[in-house]
């Protein structure tokens, strides 16, 4: 199965400071056919401008990764933990049995990430929080984790504490990738975060969604020079 969901289509709240879209339902946005997709509860795609942001607010039983699309973001928390991410890198927050986070763009242009939650596997636990960089180079052509629960496939991966890995890829148009889940009932939810991608018979454009599952292997062909995030969950 796939589905094809248009940016067009997506939930929208534009709060000036913030403009986001939102793949599932989200805050006043609700859409009962798009509340999950699987584990998967939120992908959030949001433009913050330049010197503003999230001030500081709770968040406990989810994992939550932030993929920078463009610009930085700078992370702060009640743990002590503090850091600036990059266009192209990570950052993950287990949320555990809680903590409080401020997410502001401290730089000259606006931010646009990527903002994805998935339901962990246990409720509770102790939070944290880690970022790194993942050189887009280092993703030509093929896929790479960058969050992962699972350690023991996935080492070089920011761990999340849930049956789910995010990965990312760069293909150059005309060329093709492929991702293989461990089986057919996984859910995979791809953005290409640029440009346009063809999926069989299904053809996406940058910040559309692609809804698919019931498949042993996926490949993607490129239309365009493309950037890809993809989810894949229980």
């Amino acid at each position: 199965m796939i589905e094809l969901r248009k940016f067009g289509t997506l939930g929208a709240a534009n709060h000036g400071w913030l403009d986001a879209r939102h793949h599932f339902s989200f805050a006043s946005y609700h859409d009962p056919e798009r509340t999950n997709w699987g584990s998967l509860r939120v992908w959030n795609d949001d433009v913050i401008a330049a010197g503003t942001g999230f001030p500081e607010h709770p968040h406990n039983d989810m994992e939550i990764i932030t993929y920078v699309r463009k610009g930085a973001i700078t992370h702060k928390d009640n743990l002590g933990n503090e850091g600036r991410t990059e266009a192209g890198d990570v950052q993950v927050m287990s949320a555990g049995s809680g903590v409080r986070h401020s997410e502001y763009n401290h730089e000259d242009e606006d931010t646009q990430i990527f903002q994805i939650w998935i339901i962990p596997d246990e409720r509770g636990g102790a939070p944290s929080w880690g970022a790194r960089p993942f050189p887009k180079g280092e993703r030509s052509g093929r896929f790479v984790t960058l969050a992962s629960g699972f350690a023991n496939d996935d080492g070089d991966a920011l761990p999340i504490r849930t049956d789910a890995r995010v990965l990312g890829a760069t293909i150059k148009a005309g060329e093709s990738v492929t991702y293989t889940p461990r089986d057919a009932s996984r859910h995979l939810y791809l953005v290409p975060a640029t440009g346009q991608i063809r999926i069989d018979d299904v053809e996406a454009e940058a910040r559309d969604g692609v809804a698919i599952t019931q498949r042993e292997a996926v490949t993607i062909t490129a239309i365009e020079d493309s950037e890809l995030v993809l989810v894949d969950a229980a």
